[in-house]
């Protein structure tokens, strides 16, 4: 994986209504700390990150993040967007060492065709759109491939039955599930449900009226008022 240049200013000035002014100049507050740093306060172009986080890794992206001369490897360690409009309001970078394990999140890609669940009426779900991976910043992957072409209604595929990239481990306990199968419900079930409902219903409604006509059969004035 290569780097990627991405330049940032330091020395801005914090707080919310600063904070805003940057963003409406387009300009995104942001933070770097890590490797025993001070966390400095930065900002970068809106457009500069697009660009520098538009390549096939993604967040994932190594940078070469210069502020004032100075080059720190970093990655993003978080991006806050706004829950309405999702822009990046304020990026968290985190400097590594690039000969040191890191963990970080990597997306999960099916491939393949399930035949065999597509015959019997299944779906193949994705448990884990993505997965906690450690491995060395330059040896990052860009996803992670699950061939499902082999899967069957029984199958289940956890992270112990994923085939890693050299040098990556996965993240989690060997039994999480990473992709299941759904049983999808069938026309002849549904049809089968919603007799029996109406079999059902059919039964309760002779119940009430027999109810009706013992109460019926029953009703009358009392006999002190006859004798009145």
């Amino acid at each position: 994986m290569s780097e990627t240049i991405l330049t940032a200013t330091s020395g801005r000035a914090t707080g919310s209504a600063n904070a805003r002014r940057q963003r409406s100049a387009e300009s995104i507050p942001a933070v770097v700390y890590g490797r025993g740093m001070d966390p400095m306060s930065i900002s970068v172009e809106r457009r500069d990150l697009r660009v520098a986080l538009s390549g096939s890794a993604g967040i994932n992206t190594i940078l070469d993040l210069t502020v004032d001369g100075d080059v720190y490897p970093a990655i993003v360690k978080e991006l806050q967007r706004d829950p309405v409009r999702r822009t990046v309001q304020h990026v968290d970078f985190i400097q590594i060492d690039l000969g040191s394990e890191i963990t970080v999140s990597v997306p999960v890609r099916l491939e393949g065709e399930a035949k065999a669940v597509q015959d019997e009426n299944g779906l193949v779900d994705l448990a884990r759109t993505e997965l906690e991976v450690s491995t060395t910043p330059r040896n990052i992957p860009d996803e992670i491939v699950v061939d499902i072409s082999e899967m069957t209604m029984e199958t289940t595929i956890t992270i112990s039955d994923l085939t890693m990239p050299a040098g990556v481990t996965a993240v989690g306990e060997d039994d999480w599930a990473v992709v299941t199968v759904l049983t999808m419900r069938t026309p002849v079930l549904d049809e089968e449900d919603a007799a029996a409902a109406e079999a059902a219903e059919g039964e309760e409604g002779e119940g009430v009226d027999a109810e009706g006509g013992d109460a019926d059969a029953g009703g009358g004035e009392p006999a002190g008022n006859d004798a009145e």
